[in-house]
């Protein structure tokens, strides 16, 4: 139950089980067909380049600047978390000028800095922001800030890693242009792949770059003839069948369940888990209203030791639990409750576990 990856469910794990396909024979592109059209059913899109990319949520962010940015492109970034300040280092990477929009830990990105920085350059080319920040539990306004970049006539580019599947993503109906997400947090999969989805507005951005992607493996403009458009595919690189397999699984169990019913799963199970952590008088460190269902920060109780407790959860009651990242090191504890890990057993588990540790 820590910030993932998540407990991965049984039918998953078997479905990885299945022998190996060659990722060219036609069986399996047929599968690649219904995992984009899951994907697409997900993200709530319609956009054709919807993909899983063949690495961690980690590459999938890069896929989408490497992709969107050439040298001297200015990209505005919200941080508010450290994954805020990954996408920075991606734009700088890519030879961009990264101009940040800066909030503190444990609250949202402020709409109107977001303005004030896009009326001061006309010129940006993207806003980027975290839609579901793991490192603190904030969730993003996500809609507003989308509606923001086309009020400014810039692409958005969105991080989703935490909250495709655990709150409502809805890339047409906000307007998104790129989002990446990941295969092991709410849509509880095996670790190692990135959902990602283009705009048209995007793709043809990629299009007519003027420059090579400076990523061969992460080049859209070489991946969209492997998972394109059904028909005839062209060889990119050997896919993880197997991963893949997984994927598919766990999307299908989210179809099966109804995007609008695992997101009220989370939030069930995080006021659950918010009555039982609030009668040992453990705070929340995030606001109600923009607090993250899934990926719930709270406060260390004063004179308890943070490695020592997550250390006797881990061996004692089986439960592991994440610890605070950058400013928060040391002050909170990040409970997941993540796809198939968000159930009541387990959050009964972890409050009568935490209870114990704690006394």
């Amino acid at each position: 139950m820590g910030p993932g990856p998540s407990d991965v469910s049984p039918r998953v794990l078997n479905a990885m089980a299945r022998p190996t396909l060659g990722h060219l024979d036609p069986v399996f592109i047929d599968l690649m067909d219904e995992i984009k059209g899951l994907l697409q059913y997900a993200l709530q899109t319609k956009n054709a380049l919807t993909m899983p990319v063949s690495a961690p949520g980690s590459a999938g962010m890069e896929a989408c600047f490497v992709n969107l940015v050439e040298p001297g492109d200015k990209v505005v970034v919200c941080i508010n978390g450290i994954f805020g300040q990954r996408m920075v280092e991606n734009v700088t990477r890519c030879g961009g000028q990264a101009i940040k929009v800066e909030d503190p830990w444990g609250q949202q990105t402020s709409l109107q800095k977001v303005k004030d920085t896009l009326k001061a350059h006309p010129d940006t080319k993207l806003l980027a922001f975290v839609h579901a920040e793991t490192s603190t539990g904030v969730r993003n306004d996500a809609a507003s800030l989308c509606a923001l970049a086309r009020q400014y006539k810039c692409l958005s580019v969105v991080d989703a890693v935490t909250s495709l599947g655990g709150i409502e993503v809805d890339v047409d109906g906000w307007g998104v242009d790129a989002i990446y997400s990941g295969s092991q947090k709410c849509l509880s999969c095996v670790p190692g792949l990135s959902p990602v989805s283009f705009s048209p507005a995007a793709v043809a951005v990629i299009q007519q770059r003027k420059t090579p992607v400076q990523s061969w493996f992460l080049d859209m403009n070489l991946i969209v003839g492997y998972w394109g458009e059904s028909g005839k595919r062209a060889y990119h690189h050997t896919a993880p069948v197997n991963s893949l397999y997984a994927l598919h699984e766990s999307l299908l169990m989210l179809r099966e369940e109804g995007l609008e019913n695992a997101w009220q799963r989370h939030q069930r199970g995080h006021e659950k888990l918010y009555n039982g952590l609030d009668a040992l008088g453990i705070e929340f460190a995030v606001a109600k209203e923009f607090r993250l269902p899934q990926l719930n920060s709270v406060f260390i109780p004063e004179g308890v030791d943070d490695a020592k407790a997550r250390r006797l959860l881990l061996e004692s009651f089986n439960l592991e639990i994440g610890a605070g990242l950058g400013e928060l090191a040391g002050k909170v504890w990040r409970i997941g409750l993540m796809g198939h890990a968000c159930k009541d057993r387990n959050i009964d588990h972890c409050v009568a576990s935490v209870a114990k540790v704690i006394r």
